[in-house]
């Protein structure tokens, strides 16, 4: 068994190669994806050295077993007059709940807490997991398979700057949600999920 420390290490060795693979994956600028394939070289070489795990290039986290659904987390918060907190989403200028997908050792806690901050700025403490739900969709000519838990929370603090991947960060009153949405939640299971949180009970499929 390897020792804490050694876990340890191997935990941030990963958290590295998950980091320079999302780089990778979606960032646009030349000079940021040159910084992101010498961490995956750093990170890819580090990996070989600790573990006997043969690793794959360029694939890393290639999967000899049947795919399995992507997690996303994504949070709601209702204000004192029952309005949704929304965040307008840079790539597709549509609105949609504050999250995106759980990343490598941390709990479904730990990385709504954390989107939801990044992203929208917004300072929350989980009270309520409302659901968990089997969402697909077709983006980019990708068809995409995912979980998403959705948890219900309060406002900590005032709304401090939001993250650059988003437009705006608003509340919305629920009947009257905005016009254009996100690719990433459909209106019909946007609404489904706001009719959760507001039963107080949890929903699952």
């Amino acid at each position: 068994m390897k020792s804490t420390k050694n876990l340890a290490f191997y935990e941030f060795i990963m958290k590295v190669q998950a980091i320079s693979k999302i780089g990778l994956t979606y960032s646009k600028d030349a000079y940021a994806l040159e910084n992101y394939q010498e961490l995956s070289d750093l990170s890819t070489t580090m990996l070989k050295d600790f573990t006997d795990i043969n690793f794959k290039r360029p694939q890393y986290f290639e999967r000899d077993l049947y795919p399995t659904p992507n997690v996303s987390v994504r949070m709601i918060v209702f204000n004192d007059k029952q309005e949704v907190l929304l965040v307008k989403e840079k790539v597709d200028q549509g609105y949609t709940l504050p999250g995106g997908w759980a990343d490598l050792f941390e709990s479904p806690v730990e990385a709504i807490t954390k989107e939801c901050l990044q992203e929208a700025g917004a300072d929350v403490k989980v009270t309520q997991l409302t659901g968990v739900y089997h969402y697909d969709f077709q983006h980019r000519g990708q068809a995409q398979s995912q979980y998403v838990i959705v948890f219900k929370g309060v406002l900590k603090g005032p709304l401090k700057p939001f993250g650059h991947e988003i437009l705006a960060v608003k509340f919305f009153p629920v009947n009257q949600l905005p016009k254009q949405l996100s690719f990433k939640i459909e209106r019909k299971d946007l609404i489904k999920m706001l009719a959760d949180a507001q039963k107080g009970e949890t929903y699952f499929e």
